[in-house]
């Protein structure tokens, strides 16, 4: 099974086309070489260090969420 996770992109490094993005707190630097347009605050989902999509932080939050009630994240849901 192939799980992408949602997550923001906090900063941008365009000479190589990577962003820092964060889960939560864990930080991870990805390649943006397959979205174009991403932007620093957009939110990306990631998978084996890319950014597959741009979607929107109600998205993002949602399925974070639904990964919580899971039990996939780590975290308790609130």
């Amino acid at each position: 099974m192939c799980l992408a996770l949602p997550a923001k992109i906090i900063s941008i490094d365009a000479t190589t086309d990577r962003a820092i993005v964060a889960v939560g707190d864990v930080k991870k630097e990805i390649s943006l070489a397959l979205v174009e347009g991403a932007k620093v605050h957009d939110f990306v989902l990631i998978h084996v260090g890319y950014a597959l999509n741009k979607i929107s932080q109600q998205e993002a939050e949602r399925t974070l969420e639904i990964f919580a009630e899971a039990g996939l994240s780590g975290e308790k849901p609130a």
